[in-house]
């Protein structure tokens, strides 16, 4: 894949032997050499003259190069003198540059890699806190689903498959955390096929999205599907990722073929591969539409398209059911097909149908005249929807959001923000600029109307999901925010931080005061400095991290989840969940590095933030 060469492209056509540092024996003879095939100088008295002088020259020479000293460096600016000559000049080294590297040996070469010190040091930092989070993790947990920091033990509540080890493995290879990614990937290659077989009810979601979505990123960063960019050498064979993948998967497949419609069924019996739906029957429609993205690189690279063929039905069956301004309700039902309820919002069970939308687009190859074409336009309808019914703005500062509609769109307006909705800044952008930063879509006049008013859109929406953070007493954000309009509004219930100028826009209920570790804002901060270069995002970017560091970090190990983010010092719960070395903190450490490492227009994220490859046609 193309990468930008690690030097100006003006020097791109240079051959680089003209730039190796030759010593100055090797000049004066080649120079002889040359000269002697323009004429032999030897045969006449004036030539014998001229080669006694060249002789006598690199005598002087040789005594200087080899001289005892030779071997400590010289003060800098200081200037070496031969009996009373100013060699200076005549010895400075050519310039040299850098080893011309392959697109793919480029990519490699810049994993972790930051030209500015600062941002280095603060993506250390992150790599730092990953392998203390992991660390924590090893000693208490190893193996089951998450550790509970504070009692130091581990819990099993997403079906027993070790769901931080495989959510955390592409972390540690996009870290460079080599021995992580040993420990990780020996502990899928001995005991992950086990689980899978033996294991009972898991969530079809939460196991494509974590699970199997963390074995594929793994199998393509570790060099599989014919990949050049192997980010680690350590850890098994890419194919083991890959065979337990699809072990996995067909095991998933089984709550599609049970269901009597296209919808599968929310619940799936591992060990013997059947399915059935959830209590009380409904499905999530965030659930059901967002497992297309690792389906679809399952087939790909495993040459089976019925992991592609059953995900990809249910997307072109909600296709043809009734929306809302391109907006759905959060529920549909398996046996019926059809959407249940008109509550309507992009927090929980909502949020991740409108971010597959464009993602999976994108990763089919981002073209209107493809078979895909219909999953951008569902997008887009959808976008203008989210701007004509869902977004406000607070008072008194005006602070941009986005509301629910629970009882639909003839119901009341609900000023009610989940923090998981701080996924749609991210989205936004992303959809805009399709992964190219915004000068070169505005260079290129790629950008249409559409597209700036939902980039804007999502600058805006950034602002009100950091701001969340700002207003609390910790700095981190509660799980739910409402917001002061001139239709609500709640007295008492500030964040804690009075200096914040938005204290009396966002309003925070005592039940909604936890904070989970999530990422969502995080993964905006990333997207929306990757593509605008705006740099205040990396710093908001570090002042979450500073705060999560300072209250969530537990002193055995690992980090925690916290009960009141409005107050000092904040009562913790007892959890760490597996999207904290998952997401969180793999988009921390992107938003501080380089651009070329997981660049947007050549992957797309799942919403676990597993990185998998754009389809390039």
């Amino acid at each position: 894949m193309s990468k930008s060469l690690p030097y100006s492209v003006k020097d791109v056509n240079y051959d680089n032997a003209k730039f190796r540092h030759r010593s100055p024996l090797k000049v004066l003879s080649q120079s002889m050499l040359t000269l002697s095939t323009k004429r032999n100088y030897a045969s006449c008295s004036t030539g014998k003259f001229l080669m006694l002088i060249l002789i006598f020259g690199i005598g002087c020479l040789l005594l200087i190069s080899k001289g005892p000293n030779d071997s400590a460096p010289n003060e800098k600016g200081k200037v070496t003198f031969v009996g009373g000559l100013r060699l200076g000049k005549l010895l400075r080294k050519p310039p040299r540059l850098p080893p011309r590297l392959s697109p793919d040996e480029g990519q490699l070469r810049a994993n972790g890699s930051n030209s500015d010190p600062k941002w280095a040091a603060r993506q250390q930092s992150v790599k730092d806190a990953f392998d203390y989070a992991w660390s924590g993790y090893r000693k208490y947990a190893m193996g089951y689903d998450e550790l509970m920091p504070i009692s130091q033990r581990g819990v099993d509540g997403l079906g027993g498959l070790g769901a931080t080890v495989v959510d955390a493995l592409d972390t540690a290879m996009i870290m460079g955390h080599d021995h992580i990614v040993s420990e990780a990937g020996a502990w899928v290659e001995a005991h992950l096929l086990e689980r899978i077989s033996q294991k009972d009810q898991v969530n079809l979601f939460e196991t494509t999205i974590r699970v199997l979505g963390g074995l594929l990123s793994a199998y393509h960063l570790s060099g599989g599907d014919n990949s050049t960019m192997n980010m680690t050498h350590n850890g098994p064979k890419p194919a083991v990722y890959l065979n337990v993948a699809k072990d996995l998967a067909d095991r998933l497949l089984s709550a599609f073929s049970s269901s009597p419609t296209p919808v599968p069924y929310s619940d799936v019996i591992l060990r013997d591969s059947t399915a059935h739906p959830a209590p009380g029957g409904m499905s999530s429609t965030a659930e059901v539409a967002s497992v297309q993205l690792e389906f679809n690189y399952l087939s790909a690279v495993s040459g089976d398209p019925k992991y592609s063929t059953e995900a990809m039905k249910v997307l072109a069956h909600i296709k043809t059911l009734p929306k809302t301004e391109g907006l759905v309700p959060i529920y549909i039902s398996p046996q019926s097909g059809e959407f249940v309820g008109e509550n309507i919002r992009l927090g929980s069970r909502g949020d991740s149908y409108y971010e597959y939308l464009i993602k999976v687009w994108l990763q089919q190859g981002g073209k209107l005249n493809s078979n895909f074409t219909y999953l951008h336009d569902m997008y887009t309808v959808a976008m203008k929807g989210v701007r004509h019914l869902l977004v406000r703005k607070s008072i008194p500062k005006g602070l941009v959001f986005v509301g629910e509609l629970p009882y639909g769109s003839k119901g009341e307006f609900s000023p009610k923000m989940d923090h998981l909705v701080c996924f749609l800044p991210g989205t936004l952008a992303l959809g805009a600029t399709k992964g190219l930063t915004k000068e070169k879509a505005l260079a290129e006049n790629l950008l249409s109307f559409e597209d700036l008013e939902n980039l804007k859109l999502a600058e805006e929406l950034a602002k009100a999901c950091f701001e969340m953070y700002e207003v609390t007493a910790t700095g981190l954000a509660p799980e739910i925010a409402y917001f002061h309009t001139e239709e609500y509004s709640e007295d008492g219930l500030e964040g804690g931080n009075k200096s914040s100028m938005y204290a009396k826009d966002i309003i925070i209920h005592q039940a909604d005061r936890h904070n989970l570790l999530r990422p969502e804002t995080v993964e905006s901060l990333f997207v929306l400095y990757r593509l605008t270069k705006d740099t205040k995002y990396r710093d908001q970017g570090w002042q979450i991290f500073e705060a999560f560091e300072k209250y969530t970090k537990v002193k055995t190990g690992g980090y925690t989840s916290l009960d009141d983010v409005t107050e000092v010092p904040p009562l913790r719960r007892d959890k760490m969940e597996t999207f904290f070395l998952g997401e969180t903190l793999k988009y921390l450490y992107l938003l501080f590095g380089d651009d070329s490492v997981i660049p947007l227009d050549k992957f797309v994220f799942n919403t676990e933030a597993h990185p998998l490859p754009i389809k390039h046609t």
